[in-house]
């Protein structure tokens, strides 16, 4: 069943470099296309616990980019970003960061990103 095997693809990308950063983000601000980072640790285990629910986040917001950062693997881009705790995710439109949210608070992460969708498509509409 195709729909079944659609499921199982993660829509959460992995940055593994300053480039791949780069490029996702260039390639989104110019599809208008909002972009929600989750900027993890393999050694944070709050951090760690998120992925299950960034991951169902991804699915529910189909026309989102989802990014996943490891702060080890890509320091330069945390630093960048300012991104001093895990989890920390960071909601950008456009290239900018609109909010970041520090912390493994997944209402409170669901309720920021749902009203940054919403605002995205009432800009939009």
């Amino acid at each position: 069943m195709e729909g079944q095997e659609q499921q199982n693809k993660s829509r959460v990308v992995k940055v593994d470099s300053v480039e791949s950063w780069d490029f996702y983000v260039n390639q989104a601000t110019n599809q208008g296309c909002p972009i929600i980072v989750h900027f993890t640790a393999s050694w944070c285990m709050p951090s760690v616990a998120m992925n299950p629910f960034y991951e169902e986040l991804a699915s529910t917001f189909q026309d989102v980019l989802f990014l996943t950062v490891d702060v080890d693997d890509v320091k330069e881009v945390a630093t960048k970003m300012e991104v001093k705790a895990m989890p920390t995710f960071v909601l950008m439109r456009e290239g900018t960061v609109v909010d970041k949210l520090v912390g493994a608070n997944p209402e409170e992460i669901r309720k920021r990103v749902d009203g940054f969708v919403q605002s995205i498509r009432v800009h939009v509409a």
